[in-house]
């Protein structure tokens, strides 16, 4: 074991004194966690993470979350140290406008920042989604002569993060699948915003945590290193089992007046409760952001350390090449995000020609034809495989006897199979999807939400998209949750109408890199359309496109739809050709991708001087106002669904060709 020198404290004190100042002077911001947990926070970054500041993204790093993410000037502290692009100019900046030390951490904003944390819970589960992607890639691609794949997961969690449902969910199946490069540091401090954690958290949570299935450890003293030491060697030293090591803190250590009080988690200390905690830790209170250059230089020894280890994976990975050209090839594809050639040769023909077909089976037969030409698509289902035809077996479960498994049960835990599934995609190598029912997205819309804002090429196979559930009822039924999801910025929300859309579909979703998608799938059959007759079902990659125009050529009326609800749209424009009236169908999969259009493009499908429109969608009608105008009609819900028959609950809410007729007449 090392020994913990003088300079080794000034350092945890410094990341305190920067955390302090930065919050200070932003006038705002948690100095409570940083204070407290620097000792931890110190001994695994300087004498256990492998990391390199000089190529932030270096696959085989250890990935480091902190979960706590309200403790940002912890980590931001600490990538600033530890030579990272981080100035002590940006530290000033913090919580300002275009700095790169935002008041949560933002991946893609903070160099070194692996994923956006900040919502409780959701960093602790999405390093199960990293330990999963690891363990995965170790499995499919090392091999005995040489490992380019062999690193550990970390994330630093609150008592807040073990209150939240999700980081449950996802800590239950860490332990089911044995994740044993997996450690959470528990900033064990019992204060949490409102006061003491005794007001509402009394459990035994290493109890929990062993029922789980994980090593649990205790640091009864989170001053000392030493202790936190031995424990993270314990931990990585279990390698059957995911370890938990509970650290008992003081917030806001080294404060006189507030350590040990929920006045050091949320707020600045105020500028002599700074300088009081600054003589307390034997810094000088009169200067700001200092860092001596005894703690540079301890910095500098833990960036040659580091470098040591970068060289030798760099000879790994070259004697890698040579030995398993094939594979090393494919991983470096996976790295890249580069898809096999010819991936999705044929795709919209696989699912053409076979009649009436619910999107939810085509996307079945799309994505078990992708996962046989992209080796490291990875994922699975909340325990609706055979709802979502997602696939149940093919080459095997990722279980903790099998981690070169591409097929995850995440169990009934939507929630931390969301976060998971943008951990899998942060950590990189794997491409990963994750099924359920539609009016389940509820349940994981913090994950969904996190994976817009963080740029996630995730995908959603949300399936049983409308009233045509049908017997299972209205609490199955999810009437407003395509407009709930349309309203996050950057997700793509994708509804095809038939098989083939489902198979563009897939296409837009895995050959793009910025944006998570959500495949909104329907239970019941939908027809096949011709596509000599009508337009090619490529079209459905531009959102919207005129799927049938109008016999006479030049339409007196636009009826849109998506999904299901394309063929009402369909049958409403014969009833209406019949009765003279021209009639154009908008096939709109896709409204954020319709959106992204040039404005000539939209023009046309949607001419201006046409302003007989109705929208017809067996959901709420928000967000069809824009494509229809202020004089526009709507065939949409106006509530909850019921428990019948599919053709008899779209006949009783009046989701039928009839009302979309009676709308284009009404406005003819």
């Amino acid at each position: 074991m090392t020994t913990y020198t003088e300079v080794d404290q000034h350092a945890i004190n410094t990341i305190r004194a920067l955390a302090m100042d930065a919050i200070q002077q932003s006038n705002s911001g948690h100095p409570g966690l940083p204070m407290g947990a620097a000792p931890m926070a110190h001994v695994l970054w300087s004498r256990f993470l492998k990391f390199n500041p000089r190529d932030p993204h270096w696959p085989d790093r250890d990935r480091f979350v902190l979960s706590a993410g309200h403790g940002s000037m912890l980590l931001y502290a600490l990538l600033h140290l530890a030579g990272y692009e981080l100035s002590l100019d940006e530290l000033k900046r913090f919580r300002q406008w275009g700095s790169l030390t935002p008041g949560h951490p933002e991946v893609g904003v903070t160099p070194g920042v692996e994923v956006s944390t900040g919502p409780l819970g959701q960093g602790a589960a999405n390093a199960v989604g990293m330990a999963v992607a690891e363990a995965f890639l170790a499995a499919t691609y090392n091999r005995p002569d040489a490992t380019p794949i062999d690193h550990y997961t970390y994330a630093l969690v609150s008592d807040g993060d073990l209150m939240e449902g999700i980081s449950a969910e996802a800590s239950s199946l860490a332990g089911h699948l044995g994740l044993g490069k997996l450690i959470l540091l528990y900033d064990d401090n019992l204060i949490s915003l409102d006061g003491p954690t005794s007001l509402a958290f009394s459990e035994d949570v290493l109890a929990r945590y062993a029922a789980y299935g994980w090593q649990t450890l205790r640091v009864s003293d989170g001053n000392d290193c030493d202790a936190i030491e031995a424990a993270i060697t314990a931990a990585r030293a279990d390698s059957s089992r995911p370890s938990l090591i509970a650290v008992r803190t003081i917030i806001g250590f080294g404060s006189p007046n507030y350590a040990g009080t929920s006045r050091a988690h949320g707020e600045p200390l105020g500028k002599d409760e700074v300088r009081l905690a600054k003589q307390a830790l034997g810094l000088d209170p009169d200067q700001t952001f200092a860092v001596s250059q005894a703690v540079r230089q301890l910095w500098a020894d833990v960036a040659r350390r580091n470098a040591k280890h970068y060289e030798a994976w760099q000879k790994n990975v070259t004697v890698y090449a040579a030995a398993h050209p094939d594979l090393a090839a494919t991983l470096r594809g996976a790295w890249d995000g580069t898809l096999p050639a010819g991936w999705d040769d044929g795709l919209i023909e696989s699912v053409s020609g076979s009649g009436d077909m619910a999107s939810r089976d085509a996307s079945g037969k799309v994505l078990d034809l992708l996962r046989s030409r992209i080796p490291w698509l990875l994922g699975g289902s909340a325990d609706l495989a055979g709802s979502n035809k997602t696939p149940k077996v093919a080459n095997g479960s990722f279980q903790r006897d099998n981690y070169a498994g591409s097929v995850v049960w995440f169990g009934v835990r939507e929630h931390a199979m969301g976060a998971m599934l943008n951990g899998m995609v942060a950590h990189g190598g794997v491409r990963p999807y994750g099924g359920t029912f539609l009016t389940f997205s509820d349940y994981m819309r913090g994950s969904i939400r996190v994976a817009a804002l963080s740029h996630q090429p995730v995908i959603y196979v949300f399936t049983h998209d409308s009233i045509g559930v049908g017997e299972d009822g209205p609490t199955h039924q999810p009437v407003e949750h395509l407009a709930a999801l349309r309203a996050i910025p950057n997700l793509w929300v994708i509804r095809p109408a038939d098989a083939a859309e489902t198979a563009v579909a897939w296409q837009v979703a895995l050959a793009q890199q910025s944006h998570p998608t959500a495949l909104i799938l329907s239970r019941q059959k939908l027809p096949l359309y011709d596509r000599q007759r009508y337009a090619p079902a490529q079209m459905a990659a531009k959102g919207a496109y005129v799927l049938r125009e109008a016999q006479g050529g030049t339409p007196a009326a636009i009826v849109i739809a998506s999904g299901s609800e394309v063929a009402i749209a369909m049958a409403a424009a014969d009833q209406l050709e019949a009765q003279g009236i021209d009639t154009r169908v908008v096939s709109m999969p896709c409204h954020a991708l319709f959106e992204a259009q040039s404005a000539d493009y939209k023009a046309r499908v949607l001419p201006a001087n046409i302003t007989v429109r109705v929208a017809v969608e067996a959901g709420v009608s928000l967000g069809w106002e824009r494509y229809v105008g202020i004089n526009g009609g709507l065939v949409t819900m106006q509530g909850f669904g019921a428990s019948a028959p599919a053709g008899e609950l779209y006949a009783h809410f009046g989701i039928t060709a009839e009302a979309v007729v009676a709308a284009v007449k009404a406005r003819i």
